[in-house]
């Protein structure tokens, strides 16, 4: 029996998890971000997901920060779990956590390390993870660009029936005319979020019903004047919005990937202390200059 459908709208904020210098996950400051990031009036949290460092973090530490989280946003939103990992058993403990913790939804990356060539061993994958969380909605977590893995989505929302808990899809890739017909599949059957903050405009012109992102973070007022502008059928002031978003995450990330996000946050928001290696502080040079981008971008 499929379970209840959570209708996830608006922004939803992919968070950071906060380290210390040394390395060690730094729960003490959970709460300020994430009031910080609620305060910015997004609608929802994506916990552990690639913003978050997740494959960067031990399956422990992945629950103790969901769990951190999910206390911290007390109710307020819903919170989406994200439980993808390369062994399937880590993400079976994951969603298990994660259902037990009382999630709204959890999210699933596909194993990437091995190649997934069909729709038919993706489904086997989701299939194993999601009867440990059989009361808990699932979000097939689509980011081709990172993971290798680019199926037919529209594929797996045909052969969905064997996957009662599908709410819907993460979709982060530029591949528009999949997204529209994913939006589109039965009459909007299934809950499709975008997963391009620079493309938000694009998103909300295919229908998507919402979008994750981390830059919802620290610009969520950036991307709701995009979103108020499209709903009111402004189209040239939703551009115009989204291009001055668009333009401050250019140069964010003129100044590396997830450092230069990271330490955006730091800049914009609440200081989340450094990346974990692989990625690298930004040096002090970078920093400053990213910092006067950042201030210029508003002038």
């Amino acid at each position: 029996m499929a379970v209840a459908t959570p209708l996830l709208t608006g922004l939803v904020a992919a968070t950071f998890t906060p380290l210390k210098h040394a390395g060690d996950i730094d729960l003490g400051k959970v709460p300020a971000a994430c009031d910080f990031v609620l305060g910015q009036g997004v609608a929802g949290l994506f916990l552990c997901g690639s913003t978050g460092e997740s494959p960067s973090l031990t399956t422990e530490e992945r629950m103790q920060v969901a769990a951190a989280y999910h206390r911290a946003v007390a109710g307020r939103v819903p919170v989406v779990v994200h439980v993808g990992h390369n062994s399937l058993s880590d993400a079976r403990t994951l969603a298990v956590h994660a259902e037990q913790m009382g999630a709204d939804a959890i999210a699933v990356v596909p194993p990437s390390y091995f190649p997934l060539t069909s729709v038919e061993v993706l489904i086997d994958c989701l299939q194993h993870i999601a009867e440990e969380a059989p009361e808990t909605p699932l979000y097939y977590y689509h980011i081709p660009p990172v993971t290798g893995v680019d199926l037919s989505m529209i594929e797996l929302l045909e052969r969905a029936d064997s996957l009662p808990t599908l709410a819907g899809i993460k979709f982060s890739a530029p591949q528009f005319e999949d997204l529209k017909a994913c939006v589109e599949y039965e009459s909007g059957r299934y809950n499709i979020l975008f997963g391009c903050d620079e493309l938000l405009l694009s998103g909300l012109m295919a229908g998507v019903d919402g979008a994750v992102g981390s830059t919802y973070n620290f610009m969520a007022p950036h991307y709701l004047r995009v979103i108020d502008a499209f709903k009111s059928g402004k189209t040239d002031e939703a551009k115009q919005y989204q291009a001055v978003a668009t333009a401050r995450v250019e140069e964010i990330l003129r100044h590396g990937g997830h450092n230069a996000l990271k330490a955006a946050m730091g800049i914009l928001g609440v200081d989340c202390g450094p990346p974990r290696l692989p990625w690298k502080s930004l040096s002090a040079t970078s920093l400053a200059a990213l910092e006067k981008g950042l201030a210029d971008g508003d002038s």
